[in-house]
């Protein structure tokens, strides 16, 4: 029996597990499909407080998770296939085998949303984000391409217009789902250029491990085209992570879980982590704020039964 389980080895979880384990609940994390989460897949971080010259996303986690471990959290590999939370203890399906526990904080993130290309896969973090916040400074004076029609499109690329010396926004429809003042702001924005009814073919080029351009077509005129990037942005939006757990934590249309305040769900005793309720900030610093509150959370909740 757990006191503590931990889904998730991102920032989130990672900072939920240094907490757990200094007030001596022995946290049990499990790493998921992804370990070490949306910071796995990025270069540099220039914007986590305590590194002067940046960090590479990895070692970030990885130190995160070393220090979790230096107070005794303890890491699963794998990823969780079912839970019933219906009753206590919770449990959970890790790759076949059932673990109980106490308390449980969610922190499994969201998967950003790809187009799928090989090409694309290959530069990830080599001129292919999903993270304007997180990598638009390393474009300074280049040539930026945004992928999407929503919201976060116009705002990503309104955004990289502080950095790029020109970012051409890629819709495949003609209309876009972005709200009318999204829409004006990008419109009235002279950097920004927009392609309608175009879809992307191939990123280039990975025989550089480098994004030096695109292959483009409009899917009315059938035309292909080729044009030269150097950042390739996707703003198609993101997935969270909680899928094994609905119909049981509430969670909104998207699957993003609803906070009852606090780090709290609406199951007591199972608190959310990170990007899994986050869909405005996604930030590795945020991110590292709610693993700690959750913590704090079961730790008082653990102390009110007798634990």
């Amino acid at each position: 029996m757990r006191n503590v389980v931990i889904v998730g080895s991102g920032c989130a979880g990672n900072t939920a597990a240094i907490y757990t384990a200094r007030a001596n609940l022995k946290p049990l994390v499990i790493a998921g499909h992804e370990p070490g989460g949306q910071l796995s897949l990025t270069t540099l971080v220039e914007n986590f407080p305590g590194f002067p010259e940046g960090i590479n996303g990895p070692d970030l986690v990885e130190n995160i998770k070393q220090q979790a471990q230096n107070f005794g959290a303890e890491y699963l590999h794998g990823a969780v296939l079912d839970a019933d939370l219906s009753v206590r203890p919770f449990r959970l399906n890790v790759e076949g085998e059932w673990v109980e526990t106490r308390t449980l904080i969610v922190a499994s993130g969201a998967s950003a949303r790809w187009l799928g290309l090989p090409s694309e896969q290959k530069l990830i973090g080599h001129g292919v984000s999903s993270c304007a916040t997180c990598d638009g400074f390393f474009y300074r004076d280049k040539k930026i391409i945004v992928i999407g029609g929503g919201d976060s499109a116009m705002e990503e690329a309104n955004f990289l217009t502080r950095f790029g010396r020109e970012v051409t926004l890629v819709h495949r429809r003609a209309e876009f789902r972005a709200s009318k003042i999204m829409l004006d702001r990008a419109r009235h924005n002279p950097k920004i250029k927009f392609l309608t009814d175009t879809v992307v073919e191939e990123v280039y080029d990975v025989s550089k491990s480098l994004v030096t351009g695109v292959r483009l077509r409009n899917v009315k005129t059938g035309e292909v085209w080729d044009q030269e990037v150097d950042g390739f942005f996707l703003a198609i939006g993101h997935i969270p992570n909680t899928r094994v757990f609905r119909g049981q934590i509430e969670t909104d249309a998207d699957g993003y879980i609803i906070s009852q305040g606090g780090a709290r769900t609406n199951i007591p005793g199972v608190f959310h982590a990170g990007d899994v309720q986050d869909r405005v900030y996604r930030q590795a610093v945020t991110a590292a704020g709610a693993g700690c509150m959750a913590a704090i959370e079961v730790e008082r909740y653990l102390e009110a039964e007798g634990h």
